[in-house]
């Protein structure tokens, strides 16, 4: 059946505006010559290990198509070869780095498969002008259903991973409850149920109901109100580049074909010429097939038939592919298969608070460690034993250029996952550089999560709602026949481990000696040395660090004084006069000062730091999208400069260094007001950083 090519065209100029917009954010163009080192020995974690960046200026070229591609979507020119143009270089990219994978960019790649099957330049488009004979032409029904039930598997899929004990009991995104967004419902609610009902309850309820109620006409215009605002939170919340505002582009498919035409019927008479067309008539269009029986329509072809099953065998796929994970079971670790195509979107959260990584020289036997994350510039390797049998075999190819001969690498990765125990994720005992892994069978070598523990979560809130603020906690879990090698910083001056569970025998190394602790017991651990913590129960064994930073705690208490002492001083109390090194507590704001004191300039350091933070969360709507602006003008500048620069190498040969130098600092120019290091300076302060 035939459909006005309306809605469907506009969502598709829509989409194809933000994938351009998203190839200089998310995909990374901005940022890609630091993705992609010429020559830097970078461990990467390709789909297909025969999978290989081009050279750097080819990289840029790859990307200049993609951008390319999603011009003419969105334009409408060229449609077809557009579509091929961004898919083939999106999905190259795509399965080039599954660090970068998530659910949203496993979906713009679906969008644009389909779009290349679609009849997405009928309407409104330079296709259009050139052709007159497609120009607001009908498109199949099928197009439509494709679109429609692929948004509606986001959103319903997403709400049946919900249905997970973990997301229903509050622990997978309960830090969220804490952000300023929530904060009206703080009102009337405590920050517990919060966490409970609106962050967990509201998800789970929006997520399953999203496409019923955008489906039909009487819920629709609820439903529009909830996604909106669901997804206008969504884009302060999390670092998800365009992707809440794809899925509002995508809302109107939902809505009556002949939207945009009653819509843009409403603007001036002046503006008609450059607004799609209003008028109702329509072309009859091959692609349809159509209920009149008459020789001027198209009837039921082999094309037509094919359109329906594949429609049909696309929509099983889908909903078939988020539970395919028998079959890959490779991927499988704590969560199933590789996190991009579940929708299990935000259903898991976890932190990692130990990570070492140990070469073995195999002919000499030499031990030594490796930093955490050398050669490679992501973090998701630690969760995920496909990439870090990846990590493990480039590292075993790096490792002889440093005269480590046929090195074997051991992994001792601890992860909580949903705030449960830290624990080990992979055997540490296990060489991965000679380990099995198959993408068909189960990871022999990892550990399994110890779910039996989870009831323990409540108690942690009992434990951490008895400590005082500066006392800080951190739960552990191990295996029997394992141990954990740890070193206690000398700024952590008052350690203990507390037994839970199980059976501890505990070792301190500088003093050589063995201790044997029971649970309910807890024993001392010395600051500045090494202490290893057998398991030697039966059954898995559960302890806590309790710990004081004792060189923050001072640190906070001189500020205090100091604090105090610069009140006094400028509301005329205190009485002694302030020694020099004390001076600058009184200067006047903006006035130049030059403490000698360390304590006083840390505390001043602080003080400018905390204006700043103030100033940026008190800015009003004009400043802060001025700032927002700004920043991405110059991103977005940065990545079309060395793009710029990459196509004239590729077209005459590489200039002088001296004058590529001078190239790229221009391309890294930034405002004045934001340099590149005050966004850092502003997240340190939360975290102390200066200590």
């Amino acid at each position: 059946p035939p459909l006005p090519p309306l809605p469907a065209r506009t969502s598709k100029c829509v989409w194809g505006l933000l994938m351009a917009i998203d190839v200089t954010q998310e995909r990374g163009l901005s940022h890609l010559d630091f993705k992609y080192l010429d020559g830097a020995p970078v461990c990467r974690f390709p789909l297909f290990n025969f999978l290989q960046p081009l050279p750097l200026d080819w990289m840029y070229l790859v990307y200049v198509v993609m951008f390319l591609g999603a011009l003419g979507i969105m334009l409408g020119c060229f449609y077809r070869f557009s579509c091929l143009m961004f898919i083939s270089t999106y999905w190259y990219i795509f399965f080039l780095d599954k660090t970068a994978w998530n659910n949203h960019s496993y979906l713009y790649g679906l969008i644009g498969f389909q779009l290349t099957l679609m009849d997405g330049n009928r309407y409104w488009s330079i296709d259009g002008l050139r052709r007159p004979s497609i120009r607001n032409a009908h498109v199949p029904l099928w197009n439509y259903t494709l679109l429609r039930t692929q948004i509606f598997i986001v959103y319903f899929i997403a709400g049946i991973k919900k249905l997970d004990a973990d997301w229903v009991e509050g622990y997978s995104m309960s830090y969220l409850a804490h952000h300023w967004l929530f904060d009206p419902f703080k009102v009337i609610l405590p920050v517990e149920l919060i966490n409970l009902l609106v962050v967990h309850g509201g998800g789970l309820i929006l997520d399953l109901s999203a496409g019923y109620l955008l489906f039909f006409d009487a819920t629709r215009p609820y439903g529009f109100l909830s996604v909106t605002y669901f997804h206008c939170m969504n884009s302060q919340l999390f670092s998800i580049g365009m992707f809440s505002y794809t899925m509002l582009a995508t809302s109107p498919l939902f809505c009556y074909t002949d939207w945009p035409r009653r819509f843009f019927a409403h603007f001036p008479a002046f503006l008609r010429a450059v607004l799609p067309l209003t008028s109702p008539d329509q072309q009859p269009s091959a692609s349809c097939v159509y209920p009149e029986i008459s020789s001027t329509t198209p009837k039921l072809r082999f094309k037509h038939r094919l359109a329906a099953i594949f429609t049909v065998l696309y929509i099983i796929e889908q909903f078939f592919m988020p539970y395919s994970h028998f079959i890959t079971k490779g991927y499988n670790n704590w969560t199933n298969g590789l996190y991009g195509y579940s929708w299990d979107m935000m259903v898991h959260s976890r932190s990692h608070q130990h990570v070492k990584i140990t070469y073995k020289d195999g002919q000499t036997g030499d031990i030594g460690y490796l930093n955490p994350g050398v050669f490679t510039q992501s973090r998701r390797w630690k969760d995920h034993g496909d990439m870090l049998k990846q990590y493990a075999t480039c590292l075993s190819q790096l490792l002889p250029r440093y005269n480590i001969s046929e090195p074997e690498i051991y992994f001792d990765i601890w992860v909580s996952i949903n705030e449960r125990f830290q624990q080990r994720i992979f055997d540490p005992r296990v060489d991965i550089v000679t380990a099995d892994w198959s993408p068909f069978k189960p990871n022999p070598w990892l550990m399994p999560l110890l779910v039996d523990l989870s009831p323990w979560r409540t108690k942690f809130q009992e434990i951490e709602g008895s400590l005082d603020n500066q006392t800080e906690i951190v739960f552990i879990a191990d295996f029997p026949g394992l141990h954990l090698e740890n070193f206690v910083s000398e700024d952590l001056g008052n350690t203990s481990i507390h037994v839970l569970q199980g059976k501890l025998n505990v070792e301190v190394v500088e003093e050589k000696k063995n201790y044997t602790v029971q649970p309910g017991e807890q024993i001392k651990v010395p600051a500045g040395a090494y202490h290893k913590v057998y398991t030697v129960s039966e059954d898995p064994s559960c302890y806590m660090y309790v710990y004081v930073n004792t060189t923050e705690a001072a640190l906070q208490d001189n500020f205090t004084k100091l604090l105090e002492i610069q009140e006094r001083a400028r509301n005329g109390t205190e009485t002694e006069p302030l020694p020099p090194e004390l001076q600058p507590l009184i200067a006047a704001e903006g006035e130049e000062v030059n403490a000698t004191d360390p304590i006083v300039q840390l505390f001043l350091k602080r003080q400018r730091r905390m204006k700043e933070v103030k100033k940026r969360r008190e800015a009003g709507v004009l400043e802060r999208f001025e700032r927002f602006a700004v920043k991405k003008y110059y991103t977005i500048r940065r990545g079309f400069l060395m793009t710029a620069i990459a196509l004239r190498n590729l077209a005459v040969g590489l200039p002088p260094l001296e004058q590529l130098t001078r190239e790229v600092a221009f391309a890294n120019m930034k405002a004045p007001q934001a340099d590149g290091s005050q966004e850092e300076r502003l997240k340190d302060e939360v975290g102390h950083g200066e200590l």
